[in-house]
């Protein structure tokens, strides 16, 4: 009989009390971080019900909590910003963070230390997942369910089962994270991980970057999975355990662990991918839509816009101008990243090219800035291509890595497979 544990029920047992459990097991947890971004109909929601619906004048440990101002921004009418002044108030009477300005939550989170390693997190929206690059367990829960962590100290949390994913072999030239996740899902199907934490392993997480790694935790919502993680290793330590706002222990897997199912991806198989038009799902190699014209191309959202997705688009546009009519979208995932990318000269390059380049928010992922019309094609280096994301129901969205995005918009057209193999040489 095993006695090893998951990072997960690791995790799990430290913030119940400390009694090891096992996947299943319903128990009651303090979340070490409860986070939220402002957003009508959610925070407001939230804010309400603290004060209304239980008379709360503080909040339980009131440093565990943080609101990011990441939609929305900047505010293009005056409802806007009033909604954004009254987050600002409402976490200054409570005396929580207001984090804004900073880029997209998810990644900002991380920059100020609140991806800490053997840490349990907790939010309404799927992406905060990616702070498992960082060793954190960062998992989506209901709004109803977060106004409960917002009330109460301890709330009540199954303990999830754990999908092993290792990868394997050598990353073929010119294929990206992202490229690596499209090919996983084609290979293994969107539910392989349904309900389950996706633990990512092997020689290929060894060798990816902390931004490969987190393009991978940050959607691995389309797998089914509840949230990723990645045992931590030195590395990563060493750029999160100075950051991180409380001190912990870092964990990892056992070897003789127990996990709901195991898999192995080769990643010497896996081509420059694509998700095709309306699902991330829908994921093919691109030699199935090389040669189709597009109009328009966006990089950035939390899971593409880092500084390893800059220089990679910066690398194919350097000298080159847009083909005509086309418009190109460069946003940072944050103002850290910005600011590095503008000493590295990258936002030199975008702008000669001809791009347009924004301050990091999260608005041109869900198409609130830039709109698509009617018949427009986009490439994306966004979280989901369904209808209407980027506009009108009937323009179409191909999520792609962000060196595709950019000879996209040199071409006017989906690039070839070998193009995009030939610029890493």
């Amino acid at each position: 009989m095993t006695t090893g544990k998951t990072m997960v029920e690791k995790i799990m047992a430290r913030i119940s009390g400390g009694t090891p459990v096992s996947a299943g097991d319903e128990v009651r947890i303090r979340p070490d971080f409860v986070m939220a971004y402002d957003f009508p109909g959610y925070t407001d929601v939230i804010f309400r019900t603290v004060e209304e619906k239980f008379g709360l004048t503080e909040l339980p440990a009131p440093e565990r909590f943080a609101i990011f101002i990441d939609h929305m921004v900047p505010a293009i009418d005056p409802k806007e910003e009033e909604f954004h002044a009254q987050t600002r108030a409402w976490c200054a009477k409570f005396g929580i963070d207001c984090i804004e300005r900073e880029g997209i939550g998810h990644q900002v989170a991380g920059e100020t230390g609140y991806g800490v390693p053997g840490a349990f997190a907790v939010h309404y929206d799927g992406h905060i997942s990616q702070l498992g690059a960082l060793g954190t367990l960062a998992v989506n829960m209901p709004r109803q369910t977060l106004v409960e962590a917002f009330v109460r100290e301890y709330i009540d949390f199954q303990v999830p089962q754990t999908v092993r994913l290792n990868l394997v072999g050598q990353v073929r030239p010119g294929v990206m994270a992202r490229d690596l996740f499209h090919g996983i899902v084609q290979k293994l199907g969107n539910k392989f991980a349904r309900f389950a934490v996706l633990e990512l392993g092997g020689e290929v997480i060894e060798q990816l970057s902390l931004d490969g790694r987190q393009a991978l935790t940050s959607i691995s919502m389309f797998t089914g999975a509840l949230s990723a993680v990645i045992n931590p290793d030195q590395a990563m330590l060493d750029h999160a355990l100075p950051l991180a706002r409380i001190n912990l222990d870092p964990v990892s897997s056992d070897s003789d662990c127990t996990y709901s199912a195991e898999y192995t991806v080769d990643v010497s198989e896996i081509e420059v991918m694509v998700a095709q038009p309306p699902s991330p799902s829908r994921t093919t190699p691109l030699s199935e839509v090389s040669g189709t014209e597009v109009q328009v191309g966006y990089i950035g959202s939390c899971a593409s816009g880092r500084i390893e997705d800059l220089r990679a688009a910066a690398k194919v546009l350097k000298g080159k101008t847009l083909a005509p009519g086309f418009s190109l979208h460069v946003v940072p995932t944050s103002r850290r990243i910005m600011a590095q990318a503008a000493r590295e000269g990258l936002l030199e390059v975008f702008s000669d090219c001809g791009a347009f380049v924004s301050s990091a928010s999260c608005d041109f992922c869900y198409g609130r800035i830039a709109t698509m019309r009617e018949g427009q094609r986009a490439v994306s280096t966004g979280t989901l291509n369904v209808k209407g994301r980027m506009g009108s129901p009937d323009s179409e969205i191909f999520l792609v890595n962000a060196a595709v995005v950019a000879q996209t918009a040199i071409d006017g057209r989906i690039p070839d497979p070998a193009q995009m193999m030939a610029e890493v040489k």
